[in-house]
Parts: structure tokens; sequence; C-alpha cells
């Protein structure tokens, strides 16, 4: 063991296992992207990225409320060292195990953005573009990594062709937004384009949240059965700031604190009572960057919900199953004075309700046990190492049915909440020093886990990389 070596490598040893991380970052280096669109001839769509916005500090409170105009903050490391590693590939490449980790599945930082840009023409092209970049970048070093590819979803039929553009550059992930943002009907935004961004306007009020299950505008089937057929697990990596709880025009922070799980939770919910998870019970969809928390928060109340108002319950919320005549005689009774009230007029607004509305008539469930199936096997959700809510996804005194939901270590590497290139694991370690996680369950979360989902429509995700023994190994276990 090198006196030179990281805490964090030191670890690694000691586990005795390859550490996977489920979510790391690139940080790209714009000025290089920029060329790549223009060398391919489309760099008449950057004009609109281009255009400079005037400092928020610039614009007055009033003229923030009224257009949504939020504040955003330094989002990357500002270590000279460490900036260099997360922009360039090779050096990425080298320094990895000083971080602990063996491989990992990265991310775009700036690139998520691409996924909502408004324009058809110029989110479709770019993402290509970027796939195409980074796939060309990071294709020497493919025994350590592998990126996730952009797949705008604002169509079906963008989001299909976008997955088989992927497959064909080799890329084994495929990232999606959480949601689109819909205008309403014969709105204008934006208000005033000499500072609006290009993406979706953050103010939810002017549009509408789709969320590609209930209530979507589209039936993405097709791109569900699509992501089976072509082997590629999910993921959501989406901001949800800009919401009526997420929406302050001068704090950052206050509107950064969990908006990532709200946009991942919403997902989930959305496909799980839409359908998507009964009708696809192959898909495999990891939440990022929102914690196991809310994972587990909408498992319980899925449940607890569906026992008191789903199937059968339902009827007990009828107000048309009521004993009209009894109600009126105990009301009678209670409080003469209503006899001057007619039956019809002491029973018509009971139950608050005028039909029966079952939620979970479109997930298919009979049982407790259909629910835990469908919501602890399609997803999965991405937990940083410093978030010691991991804990509740490992105990079994918290979930109906003693469920695991299903919580892999998500490194974050190269944003402003790892301050340093080797401190994840570290600080993943602390969960069992704690005593929040035992041995075999840390050993869940940074290897067993992600391995799962990531190789659960590709048994061949790992071949070729470092830790591909391992992984044979544990998935035959």
């Amino acid at each position: 063991m090198s006196a030179s070596q990281s805490d964090s490598a030191r670890i690694r040893e000691e586990l005795g296992y390859p550490v996977l991380d489920g979510d790391g970052h690139i940080v790209e280096l714009m000025p290089v992207f920029l060329d790549f669109v223009r060398d391919h001839g489309h760099g008449a769509l950057l004009d609109g990225m281009l255009n400079r916005r005037r400092r928020i500090e610039d614009i007055p409170m009033d003229e923030r409320r009224a257009g949504g105009v939020l504040p955003n903050s330094w989002h990357v490391p500002a270590n000279a060292e460490y900036y260099a590693t997360v922009t360039s590939p090779k050096r990425y490449h080298e320094r990895l195990g000083e971080a602990g980790i063996d491989f990992a599945v990265l991310y775009p930082s700036m690139g998520i953005a691409l996924l909502q840009l408004l324009d058809d023409e110029q989110r479709v092209t770019l993402c290509r573009l970027y796939n195409e970049l980074m796939a060309e970048q990071y294709r020497p070093y493919a025994d350590r990594f592998t990126v996730a590819a952009l797949i705008p979803m604002n169509t079906p039929g963008e989001a299909v062709a976008a997955l088989e553009h992927a497959k064909g550059l080799g890329s084994k992930v495929a990232l999606i937004a959480s949601h689109v943002h819909r205008p309403l009907p014969g709105s204008t935004w934006p208000p005033n384009d000499e500072w609006v961004d290009v993406r979706v306007p953050e103010w939810e009020t002017h549009g509408w949240v789709d969320t590609f299950g209930i209530d979507s505008l589209y039936d993405y089937d097709a791109v569900w059965a699509k992501a089976i057929d072509l082997g590629f697990p999910l993921a959501a990596h989406t901001a949800g700031i800009g919401a009526s709880d997420r929406a302050s025009i001068s704090n950052f922070v206050f509107n950064q604190i969990g908006h990532f799980a709200a946009s991942g939770g919403a997902l989930a919910k959305s496909l799980f009572l839409g359908g998507v998870t009964s009708r696809f019970p192959e898909l495999r969809l990891a939440l990022l960057e929102g914690g196991a928390a809310i994972g587990v928060q909408i498992y319980v109340s899925l449940v607890g919900n569906w026992v008191k108002r789903g199937g059968a319950a339902i009827a007990g919320l009828n107000p048309e199953n009521m004993d009209k005549e009894l109600l009126v005689k105990l009301l009678i009774e209670s409080d003469p004075s209503l006899a001057r009230y007619s039956a019809d007029e002491l029973t018509r607004a009971s139950g608050g309700m005028t039909r029966v509305r079952d939620d979970y008539v479109a997930a298919n469930i009979t049982s407790i046990e259909d629910i835990r199936d469908q919501f602890c096997t399609n997803f999965s959700w991405g937990c940083e190492a410093d978030d010691p809510l991991v804990g509740v996804a490992f105990d079994p005194r918290v979930t109906p049915l003693g469920a695991l939901v299903p919580a892999f270590f998500a490194s974050d590497l190269g944003h402003w909440d790892v301050p340093e290139f080797d401190e994840p694991l570290g600080e993943a370690f602390e969960l069992l020093e704690h005593g929040i996680l035992d041995a075999d369950q840390l050993r869940d979360f940074l290897f067993v886990n992600p391995l799962r989902f990531y190789s659960a429509l590709n048994p061949a995700f790992f071949a070729g990389t470092v830790i591909e023994a391992d992984a044979a190994a544990a998935m035959a276990n």
C-alpha cells in the first residue's frame, strides 16, 4: 500500500470488491463542443444559446417576478487540478483509482440542458452532436467509463430516433428528462426575449409539466419498448427548480434543496400510476441525485393509499353505498333542528364524490405485492455519498412487506457538492462507521445494486471493463 494513496483508495483496498459509481459527471469544455457543432455544419443552431443574457443582479426584482427569472450559482469545483480532471477524459481515467472507484457511469453537466431546449431542431440536433462528441472522446477509456447518451423526449418519435442513434454510437445508458414543459393553449412565452433562457421557462405557471405517464400529451409506450429492445437502462436527471415551492427569485439554495427528488419522484409516480411499469416489467429507470428517501416515501404512500382507496377499497368511499336512511336518522337524533332539511339535502354532499374512482386501475394492481414487485424492480434511486437517508432504503422495518427500495452509490463527481475529487467513497464508508448500513448493505450500495440496474437489460454491459470478472461472478450469485 502506497503512503501516497488517498483515503478513498485505501478504503477501496480494504473493501475487497469493486466500487461502481452509478452517477459521476463530465464537466464539458464548452468551446470544444461549440467547435464540434460548427465543424459539423450546424453553427446556426448555436445563435440562441450564445446570446448574452443580462446578469440577474442587473434585473430589478419586479422584472424577475414578472418573468420568472431565477438565480443560478457556481456549480463546478474551482480547484484547478480537480476541474482539469473532470474535463479531460485521459486525466479522469488516470485518476479514477484515487477516488477508490473502479468503474463509473458518467452523465453530462451542462449537456443536460440540451434536453430542454425549446426549438425542436436545435434540441434534437444538438443532443445528437453531443452524443457523438462524447462517444468519440470517451471511447478509448471504455474499460473504466461509459457515458450516458442524451435522449430528448418532447415527442415519442424524437426519443425513439435518438435511442437508435445512440445505440449506433455504442452507448449503453440513455439519459431522459424527468419531464418536459408544455405551453398552455394560446400562451405567449417569453415575455421579454432580451434575457429569457432559450431552454424551458423556469416559471412553471406559463405552462404545464408532462411526465410521460398519466395525463401525457403523447403515448410513450414506443419509447419504453425501444429502450428494452435495445438493452438501454434509462436514467432521469432533471432539475426541478421553478416549481411553486422552489421559485425564489433571490436564493439559489432555497430552490436547490429537494428539486432533483421532486422531479424524479414525479416521473416515478407518473409511470407507475399510468401503468407503464405494469405493461413493461423489464423497464429499468434510475432517478438520479434525489436520494432514496423520496423513493421510500412514494412506495410507502402508494401502498397506504391503495389499501384505503384502491381496488375493492374504493367502494367504501362511494356515497352511493352509504345507508342514507340511517344517516338521516342519526343526524336528527343528534340535532333535532336538522329535521327541517330534506333527506336529500342531508345526504347529497356526504361523500364529496359523484362517482367511483380507482386511480390504480391503469397500474393493474391487485395486491400490495404487485406494488412492491413493480415499484422496487422498475425503479432505482441514485444517492450521493454523504446522504445518511440512504439507510431508510435498506431498513425493512420502514417499508411495507419489508421491501428494499434499490439505492445505489452516485458520487456526483465534478459538481459543487463534491469539494474534493477523492472524497465520495470516504463519505460513503461513513455509512458503515456510523452504523447506518452494515457491511453487506454497504456492498449492495457500492457495487451490487448499481450492477443489477445497469446490467439488467444488457448482461454484457460490463464486458471488456476492469470489473468484467467481478460483475460476472456477482451476477451469477
